[in-house]
């Protein structure tokens, strides 16, 4: 798909604008491209280029470190994506694993019936906003929130109407009623997002699994598929790694692995793709004990977020009207992306569902003795799965920022958290003469031994800084004549502009002092 078909769905003109943006930048500065662009593309495909790859390892790092290496009762997990096929038959998805599919029938075009509720919601929760906002200007230091969202009419209404209608759509959803799922589509005069249109099939459910095969001839190939998440190769090695490690409950499992859904529409850039990577823990506790832990990581999850320092007014939590099969109770944590609020993360309580439905189907015994009970259980089950794409794609948007510097001067920057940053730091000589290249090699080649480091040679040094500014990187370090004379060099922080003359012996331990895993997490 071209970029600039996609963006016809990102909501209201202001996020559109935003959002056309983000994906034009990460484009123009190496971090995602279209798949196969050559050939116009793959439809939600995509792929992350010189610097994408660099920040989602970043991220990945950032979670791996917070999850397992600060957690001595958590361990990883690299699973295969092939998986027996009776893995997904245990699991639930051969028969459950579908989403409700409706089609526009002037436009042709093919849509989530929920989506489209959601969406609606999401509209009345911006007017809703729009009134807080206002109020918040008018009142300045003595708007009371609370009291203003509680009592002022509209925003009563619309809350009251969203309530309203995410109950009624969870509730259909959860008796197969799909008739009804239409029946709200319509009388809530939804149309299609594309023609305007509000000439809609029936719903139907549409079954989400990539199938493939798995043999040396078609005549003996086995049907598999891919998996459509992690967490099954979680549950299926939970006595591999408990047996193995020694592990008490509570304990946890963490995997970071790709996976893939035939999704019915697939849009908004790389928020919803049908290849696409996830970084989740799968949490074992004692049975009864389960809702006490599903706070306790609910409170973990959100600090993690908020060490990275993208607002805390840019998250949300939602909790779930319609509980999957497997869970007694469910949240995401949401996040404002150009397009609105939308789920990041979910934690979930997934009680002991899959550890009995695998049990059961494989007669293998998936439990654990507890010494101090003198008994064995199946364990319950906390999850916390985070989409790393759209962890990707909240970091990136809320960082790409326009400032206006004035006298008519601004500059395009992205202000990514230094740790996650894909380049720690540009070295740049201030000419391409008298040495000063030479002396600008050395210093990334003793740099680079600790991190990414960058050298930058063309134009003119303001368009260079201008350059890294938009391409993320947190510092600058020019090379002049003056450091032939006194061994310093100039470093420029990209969020403030800030230049400092510091000694080439002291540039680790600046850059060091920002990336640093503790100052960073220990902030939250």
């Amino acid at each position: 798909m071209r970029y600039a078909a996609i963006l016809y769905f990102c909501g209201m003109a202001k996020g559109q604008d935003k959002f056309k943006q983000v994906i034009s930048h990460a484009k123009e500065y190496g971090y995602i491209f279209s798949s196969s662009e050559i050939y116009d593309g793959l439809s939600a495909v995509y792929d992350y280029g010189q610097n994408g790859v660099e920040l989602k390892n970043n991220i990945k790092n950032y979670w791996w470190k917070s999850m397992v290496q600060m957690h001595e009762e958590i361990v990883g997990l690299d699973a295969a994506i092939l998986m027996h096929p009776k893995t997904w038959t245990a699991s639930g998805h051969v028969n459950a694993f579908n989403d409700p599919l409706i089609d526009n029938k002037d436009s042709k075009k093919r849509y989530r019936a929920d989506v489209l509720v959601e969406d609606y919601v999401e509209k009345l929760e911006q007017k809703a906003q729009k009134e807080i906002t206002k109020a918040k200007k008018r009142f300045g230091d003595k708007f009371d929130e609370a009291e203003f969202v509680s009592t002022h009419p509209r925003v009563v209404k619309y809350r009251q109407q969203s309530q309203e209608i995410l109950q009624r759509l969870g509730q259909s959803l959860n008796d197969d009623n799909l008739a009804d799922v239409k029946a709200l589509i319509e009388e809530l005069d939804i149309a299609c997002p594309m023609s305007g249109s509000r000439n809609w099939t029936d719903v139907k459910q549409f079954n989400l699994m990539f199938g493939t095969k798995l043999g040396a001839s078609a005549e003996s190939a086995s049907d598999l598929y891919l998996r459509p998440e992690t967490a099954q190769g979680i549950f299926v090695n939970f006595a591999n790694v408990q047996k193995t490690g020694r592990m008490k409950i509570p304990f946890g499992i963490a995997q970071i692995g790709k996976a893939f859904r035939n999704e019915i529409v697939a849009r908004q850039f790389i928020f919803r793709q049908r290849e696409f990577e996830q970084m989740e823990m799968q949490y074992f506790v004692k049975p009864g004990d389960e809702l006490k832990w599903f706070e306790h990581w609910k409170e973990i999850r959100t600090k993690w977020h908020n060490s990275l320092g993208l607002g805390d007014d840019n998250y949300r939590f939602h909790d779930h009207e319609k509980l999957a099969h497997y869970a007694n109770a469910a949240t995401d944590i949401e996040f404002k992306f150009p397009f609105g609020f939308k789920e990041l993360e979910g934690i979930h309580s997934r009680t002991d569902f899959d550890l009995k439905a695998h049990e059961n189907l494989s007669g293998k015994k998936l439990q654990f003795y507890d010494p101090e009970m003198k008994e064995s259980y199946v364990p319950y089950v906390i999850e916390t799965s985070i989409g790393l794409d759209r962890m990707f794609l909240a970091v990136f948007s809320s960082a790409l920022q326009d400032e206006d510097l004035g006298d008519g001067n601004s500059r395009t920057v992205l202000k990514l958290p230094a740790i996650l940053a894909p380049v720690k730091a540009a070295v740049l000589p201030l000419l391409k003469r008298d040495g000063l290249p030479e002396i600008a090699r050395k210093i990334v080649d003793e740099l680079k031994w600790d991190f990414n480091i960058d050298y930058d040679e063309k134009d003119a040094v303001g368009r260079r800084y201008r350059r890294q500014d938009a391409a993320g990187t947190p510092f600058c370090i020019t090379v002049d004549h003056d450091t032939k004379e006194d061994g310093s060099v100039t470093i420029r922080h990209r969020d403030s502009m800030k230049q400092e003359r510091v000694k080439i012996e002291e540039l680790s331990s600046i850059i060091a002092k920002s990336v640093d895993f503790k100052t960073w997490l220990g902030q939250s």
